[in-house]
Formats: structure tokens, C-alpha cells, sequence
């Protein structure tokens, strides 16, 4: 079966700084790939210097003249994080796009983060948390557009807040959810603080549906040798055209929310297809996991607490860092 092209129009982003966590491979890629295009300048954060590399020079061989390079970081640790912030506030370049797309799926037992958090809730959500309230400023400066990449999986999730780093016990595809919720939460509690405070963030959600991208492959660095058997059936689909994405239609949802105009803050974008699970991009409903505002609330400075911080850029007090 004959799979239609999904695309959408990316405007010209000239002078605009973008940045894309989890641009190595995959949806990342192809995103930095599409705003470098555009004309943006974009920098692509790594912990893998190798990939990064040939991330960085597959996309100059798409899109000649591209301006784009690379930064260290490493998501799981908030001190990599902070280091990576300081470097970019010490450039001084406004950002303008922000994509919080990296991500760790399903490690088979449980593992933890540098800092002590389960690996999923410390690389998905509070590396990205922390790396928002580190790049503030800048953000400030670029009235950026933020969007926090989820997944389809938290619509049948929850914030597990009575355990957050799952030490009591561990359910990997439970984890997961819980640290996508999470960072949904923030997204658009970003959002409503911007408005509030005039910061000129503009703020919005994402979800790729379900695609053959990296995150179910095989990940040594998690514990699992090989793809999924979910990974394998899901790539069978996406090669037939039956009802699932492309790794490329995949971030479409994301790169819609970085760069549409209406795309105006607290709004989510997916696949528009059958339960969401392919198709062209488009405004969606948000899950009802996301619609507490006071639980988005309190997520948000809790979450800043975990990170070290007491506000958007603010160190917290020593006895304050490891308060939960």
C-alpha cells in the first residue's frame, strides 16, 4: 500500500536560535533537519559525541549552508544540564525555539540518574525542567516557543507523585507514562506563569502518535540488547502504510507547534488519524492527565525543587535541593 507524503509548511526562521534535545537520530534529527532548513540556527545538545557528529554532518549534507552545531549534555545529570546552561547564557544568543524532544523508554529493571532519580522521570522530565529554568534569560530574550515532546502513552497515564522515583517498585511502561504526564504538566504551567509574568514564552505540547523511532531499539546503555518486539511490529506497519507514522511524519506534530503562528501557547498537536496513532499533524484535545491546573501547578515547583532551584533560574537553598 502507497503511503501519502504527510508534510507541513515551515516559515522562514532566519535569525531565530533553535535548539532540539535528542537530535542525534531519529525524530530529533529530522526536526533540527526542517528548522536548519528554514533558516534557523540550530544547536544540537548530545551525550554521544559520535552520533552527534554524524547528526551534525548528515544535516549539512541535506541542507547546504546549514547553520547548525554541537553542545555537550547529558540529560540524566543536572549538573551537565547546568553547565550546558551556562555556556549558552555565556554566548549571550537569544533562543527563539525550544524543543524538549529527548527521551528514555521502558529500560526492562529500574535505574537511576546520576542525582539519584529513576531514569526515566530524571532524564525525561527534570532534565528538561532544568534546562528551561537554566536557559530562562535567554528564553526571555527570544520570546521562545517551548514545546515539550509527550507521547500518546500518557493519555493512560498519571503522575505517580506518591513515588515519584519508584523506589517502593518499579513498572517501566508505568514510568514512563508518569514522567511524560510530568513534563505535560509543566508545559502548560510554562505557559500560564509566561502569560502571568509577560515573559513572552510561548509554550505548547506535542506527541508523535506511534512510529518506528529509536526509543524501543536496542539501548545497551538501559539494559536492552535488542529492539522490542513492539519496535519490530510497529516497523512492519509503518512500512505497509496501516494505520501507525514514519519516523518522518512522526515530528511533524512537534515541529507544528515550534513554528505554526497560531500556534499560540497551552495547545497540543498530534496525529490526527485513527486514536492518534498516524497521520497529519493537527490542533488536538488535550489528555485528561493534563487538565489539572493545580496539580500542573504544584508539579511545576516541585519539580524545580527536585532540580536544585526555587524558581526559573534560582539556586535553592542547600537544605531546600533534595526536598521532595
Amino acid at each position: 500500500m502507497a503511503r501519502t507524503a504527510l508534510d507541513i509548511t515551515v516559515p522562514d526562521l532566519t535569525g531565530t536560535r533553535a535548539l532540539v534535545t535528542g537530535a542525534s537520530d531519529g525524530m530529533g534529527r529530522l526536526i533540527a533537519a526542517r528548522l536548519a532548513a528554514a533558516g534557523a540556527e540550530v544547536v544540537l545538545p548530545v551525550r554521544n559525541p559520535a552520533k552527534g557528529q554524524a547528526a551534525l554532518d548528515g544535516i549539512r549534507a541535506e541542507v547546504p549552508g546549514a547553520q547548525v552545531s554541537l553542545r555537550t549534555m547529558d540529560l540524566s545529570s543536572l549538573d551537565s544540564v547546568a553547565a550546558l546552561g551556562d555556556e549558552l547564557r555565556a554566548e549571550g544568543a537569544p533562543i527563539g525555539i525550544l524543543v524538549l524532544n529527548a527521551g528514555v523508554m521502558t529500560p526492562p529493571t529500574r535505574q537511576t540518574t546520576v542525582d539519584g532519580h529513576e531514569l526515566q522521570f530524571g532524564t525525561n522530565h527534570l532534565g528538561h525542567v532544568a534546562l528551561v529554568a537554566h536557559l530562562h534569560p535567554l528564553l526571555v530574550a527570544g520570546r521562545a516557543r517551548v514545546v515539550s515532546q509527550l507521547s500518546i502513552a500518557a493519555d493512560r497515564g498519571v503522575l505517580h507523585l506518591a513515588d515519584l522515583d519508584w523506589e517502593r517498585s518499579y513498572d517501566g511502561m508505568k514510568a514512563y507514562r508518569s514522567s511524560k504526564v510530568a513534563l505535560g504538566l509543566f508545559g502548560l504551567e510554562l505557559d500560564r506563569r509566561s502569560k502571568a509574568a509577560g515573559w513572552g514564552i510561548t509554550s505548547n505540547l506535542a506527541h508523535p502518535g506511534i512510529a518506528p523511532t529509536a526509543l524501543l531499539a536496542a539501548r545497551p546503555e538501559v539494559g536492552r540488547s535488542r529492539d522490542t518486539a513492539g519496535r519490530r511490529v510497529i516497523r512492519l506497519l509503518s512500512v505497509r502504510g496501516w494505520v501507525v507514522g514514519t519516523v518522518e511524519s512522526a515530528g511533524l506534530p512537534a515541529l507544528l507547534a515550534a513554528t505554526d503562528p497560531a500556534a499560540d501557547g497551552g495547545r497540543f498537536f498530534g496525529p490526527r488519524g485513527p486514536l492518534g496513532l498516524g497521520g497529519a499533524p493537527a490542533q488536538r484535545p488535550p489528555y485528561a492527565s493534563l487538565t489539572d491546573a493545580d496539580l500542573a501547578a504544584r508539579t511545576f515547583d516541585l519539580s524545580l525543587r527536585l532540580c536544585g532551584l526555587t524558581a526559573l533560574g534560582a539556586p535553592a537553598a542547600p537544605e531546600d535541593a533534595g526536598a521532595r
